[in-house]
């Protein structure tokens, strides 16, 4: 399935005039650690595979289904019989969307729905990646705005179902909603500002919030604190940056938003367990 490999980086080979790249696999192969630009969503239709998604590891069940965000080191044992379906989209229209960025960033690195822990609306994302299915193979005209209106309706279907479920619903409607609607907007915020000198209260102060109140709340919302939310973002950027092999690691460093080359290392290992320059030899050998 992977069809053109350098170092642990994929070149995804889209469908011809697509964004677009789905795969009815019944491979009997372990795909090694690697990464890609374009969203990923598997879907077992029969048999068990192992999945690892910077190194949280997912039992994926007949039925199950995994969405992996984009730009995250992946790795599949497929050796056993069965079926899946594998969608790969590249995202950059839905960047344009800021509240379905916002909710891409946060469930990073990988969502893992089934019927029971999702089981107000699996059936519902189970049919949407089925259609797309059909939209893709069918070929009928405007096949490929079909598919990403699909995947717009399962994202927003994902993203109102975390804000529903985390403990933000702790509060009574009319404020879950508002919070809701203001985190989605800081989220956005430090996605694109990422590189700047953002600080806690700066943050906290454009939420309207106490410090303390606000790290309370965005930890509710993402799941991680403001400030490993701010560095998986630089990181991220840093991993673009460096498969460059005309930019050092220094440069990367700089531009993504670190102050000093020791930050970046130590929380480049953080994040990826491994350093940069470990990363580059990676993606180049």
């Amino acid at each position: 399935m992977i069809e053109k490999l350098e170092g642990i980086h994929e070149t995804v080979n889209f469908k011809k005039n697509t964004g677009l790249r789905l795969y009815d696999n019944n491979d009997f192969e372990t795909y090694p650690a690697h990464w890609h630009t374009p969203m990923e969503i598997i879907m077992v239709l029969d048999g068990m595979y192992q999945v690892s998604c910077n190194h949280i590891s997912f039992l994926l069940k007949e039925g199950d289904i995994l969405l992996i965000t984009p730009g995250v080191i992946h790795s599949m044992d497929l050796a056993h019989q069965g079926r899946r379906l594998i969608l790969q989209a590249d995202c950059t229209l839905l960047r344009n969307l800021k509240d379905l960025e916002a909710t891409i960033s946060i469930i990073a690195p990988a969502l893992h729905l089934t019927s029971e822990n999702a089981s107000s609306f699996y059936k519902l994302i189970k049919d949407t990646i089925l259609s797309i299915h059909n939209e893709y193979i069918e070929e009928a005209p405007l096949s490929e705005s079909a598919v990403y209106m699909l995947l717009i309706q399962m994202l927003v279907l994902i993203g109102r179902n975390h804000t529903q479920n985390n403990e933000l619903s702790n509060y009574n409607d009319s404020k879950q909603k508002e919070y809701t609607e203001k985190f989605l907007i800081i989220c956005d915020y430090i996605n694109i500002h990422c590189t700047d000198n953002l600080t806690l209260d700066e943050i906290a102060a454009m939420a309207g919030f106490s410090k303390y109140h606000f790290t309370r709340l965005f930890k509710q919302f993402t799941n991680i604190s403001f400030y490993r939310y701010l560095n998986q973002k630089r990181i991220a950027l840093a991993e673009t940056l460096l498969i460059d092999p005309n930019v050092s690691v220094t440069e990367a460093a700089l531009r993504s938003g670190f102050n000093s080359l020791s930050a970046f290392i130590r929380m480049f290992k953080i994040i990826k367990d491994c350093t940069p320059t470990e990363f580059c030899n990676m993606y180049s050998h």
